[in-house]
């Protein structure tokens, strides 16, 4: 019996010149399907296919008495996937033989049945070319998403804002690296834009065209993990409702940025690894592999040689995603670009919200460049952008930086202490510290506030023991 999904996710058009054909395959398929629509004259096929989208297309191979060649459905075929490369199509005949249908499968069909039919081989047929159906409903969405954002989210930061040394020199590992394939490993701390990094590389890269997949897989539980990459086919566990690709196979094609890869537990990195060994992934439940052809991109800012020495992280991974490492400098190492990053984030914003604001002042400026940003530059967008909310003048003041110091550097605990008070951890101590406070101990939305991912304030909570 179909599944109550399946029935309201079906649309099926039959295409024969058999009127009691017709009729008969709409009075089965009808109790398995949401919507089955027919017509004896092919003709009519790209007004239907205008006006509706179907799922999977039942299409005749001759529809003149005297025929028994097939070249009709051939022709009509051609038809159907210009006007929708994507369509699923199933031929049928009373006249199959494996030569046809072997030549239907290389001009672009789904599968080939031959008539009379059987009806239960028949719907796992149709079955079988729904689940394909969504499958690739899933990649043109996700390529489609991914274009989008990359025009709208991703357009400011189509070039990386920065001029001083530390960052020509990222600038032009991008230039020599991205024209190859090679693996490449970005590393420093969180909020340094390895992401970004990652993104320039595919967009100056020979797959540009394809699409840009991203993982975190600092997100990712154990038993999630094989299902997200690898993908699953419909019943390997409890709720896996239908076929689903992995990331792995949604960047066919493209690139596969897997950030927080320090994260990995040794056995999911054992996994990884025979997938990037073999250039071959299994979905879970299914026992067939599929070629995978990506271009592989991963970020840390974890101590990745110091976690071999420790047994954490196997050494013959590393050797696989790092041909080319790429370090990302940390804000602090590049104080002469925050005048840059602060205006830009001031104009963006300052759109953003409407407010009339135009520069940021001196001082302002000054105070910017003391401070030492542990969340890099993702804690200077953030607090450009609660400045600009909370500004009052056209001009961006210590305060509306800092609100908490009036010195114009941001007071620690409740000691009212200053910055020189502090060296960089200490600092880091109070700062985790406050955000806790503030937010009842939600680790969640203090690791936002700080600029780190959760994974990131949970280490650094085990090392200052808080």
């Amino acid at each position: 019996m179909a599944s109550t999904e399946t029935q309201k996710s079906g649309k099926i058009l039959i295409v024969d010149d058999n009127r009691d054909l017709l009729s008969a395959a709409r009075i089965f398929l009808k109790r398995h399907f949401l919507h089955i629509d027919t017509t004896q004259d092919p003709t009519a096929i790209p007004n239907l296919l205008r006006n509706q989208s179907f799922d999977v297309i039942l299409l005749d191979m001759n529809f003149t008495r005297e025929s028994d060649s097939g070249q009709e459905g051939f022709v009509w075929l051609d038809r159907i996937l210009e006007i929708d490369p994507a369509a699923v199509v199933i031929l049928i005949t009373a006249y199959g033989d494996i030569e046809m249908a072997v030549r239907a499968i290389k001009e672009g069909a789904t599968d080939f049945v031959t008539k009379p039919w059987d009806n239960e081989r028949l719907l796992a047929t149709l079955y079988s070319a729904l689940r394909l159906r969504a499958s690739k409903t899933e990649v043109s969405s996700l390529r489609e998403r991914e274009k989008a954002w990359s025009q709208s989210v991703d357009q400011p930061f189509r070039e990386i804002i920065g001029n001083s040394e530390a960052m020509e020199r990222v600038f032009r590992a991008i230039e020599q690296v991205a024209p190859t394939d090679a693996s490449v490993l970005i590393t420093g701390e969180n909020g340094t834009g390895k992401e970004l990094v990652a993104r320039a590389i595919h967009r100056q890269s020979a797959r540009e065209g394809g699409p840009f997949v991203g993982v975190d897989l600092g997100a990712l539980s154990e038993s999630l993990f094989e299902s997200e990459l690898f993908g699953h086919v419909k019943g390997a566990f409890t709720d896996a409702k239908t076929d689903r690709a992995g990331r792995f196979e949604l960047a066919d094609g493209g690139t596969l940025f897997l950030d927080e890869i320090g994260n990995l537990s040794m056995a999911m990195q054992v996994k990884l690894l025979a997938v990037l060994q073999n250039r071959q992934v299994t979905r879970v439940g299914a026992n067939e592999p599929k070629a995978i052809n990506i271009r592989l991109i991963s970020a840390t800012n974890m101590p990745l040689a110091e976690m071999i020495e420790e047994k954490q992280f196997r050494q013959d991974l590393l050797y696989r995603i790092n041909t080319i490492e790429i370090e990302l400098p940390p804000l602090r190492e590049r104080k002469g670009d925050i005048d840059l990053l602060a205006g830009y984030f001031l104009e963006r914003y300052a759109q953003r919200y409407k407010k009339p604001l135009h520069s940021i002042s001196p001082a302002a400026l000054k105070r910017m460049e003391m401070y030492p940003w542990p969340g890099n530059v993702r804690e200077l967008e953030h607090a450009i952008e609660r400045a600009v909310i909370m500004c009052q003048s056209a001009t961006i003041q210590p305060e509306d930086l800092f609100p908490h110091g009036k010195a114009g550097v941001e007071s620690r605990g409740e000691e009212g202490l200053q910055l020189d008070d502090y060296n960089l951890e200490e600092m880091e101590k109070v700062m985790i510290r406050k955000a806790l406070r503030k937010h009842n101990g939600n680790v969640t939305y203090a690791a936002k506030e700080l600029g780190l991912t959760r994974s990131s304030l949970y280490r650094r909570l085990e090392r200052y023991g808080i």
